[in-house]
C-alpha cells in the first residue's frame, strides 16, 4: 500500500466528534455530530437533525432526535465528513 491510500474507515475516523452528513438509503438525511462507529459502520450520531431537500437544496428540518441516535451500516448510502450538502 502506498503512502498516499487513505482508508475509508480512516476518514471515519478522523471525523468522531466532528459533524457529519449522513443519506441513508431510503433517501432520509441526517445532520449532527459522529460519536462513534464500528467495523460494520454502524454510526452513532448525536443530537441528530432529520431533513428533506426543499427548494434549490435548501435543508428543511423534519425532526430533532435529541441524545444518541444508532444508523445502521447496512443503511448508509453516503456519509459526508463537515455535516453540510455540497
Amino acid at each position: 500500500m502506498s503512502t498516499l491510500e487513505v482508508l475509508p474507515l480512516e476518514i471515519i475516523d478522523k471525523t468522531v466528534g466532528q459533524p457529519v452528513w449522513i443519506v441513508l438509503q431510503s433517501n432520509r438525511e441526517f445532520t449532527g455530530t459522529l460519536v462513534g462507529f464500528d467495523d460494520f459502520v454502524n454510526v452513532i450520531v448525536e443530537d441528530a437533525l432529520e431533513i428533506v431537500g426543499g427548494p434549490n437544496l435548501e435543508d428543511v428540518p423534519v425532526m430533532q432526535h435529541k441524545g444518541r441516535m444508532l444508523l445502521s451500516g447496512n443503511s448508509i448510502a453516503m456519509l459526508v465528513p463537515g455535516g453540510k450538502r455540497a
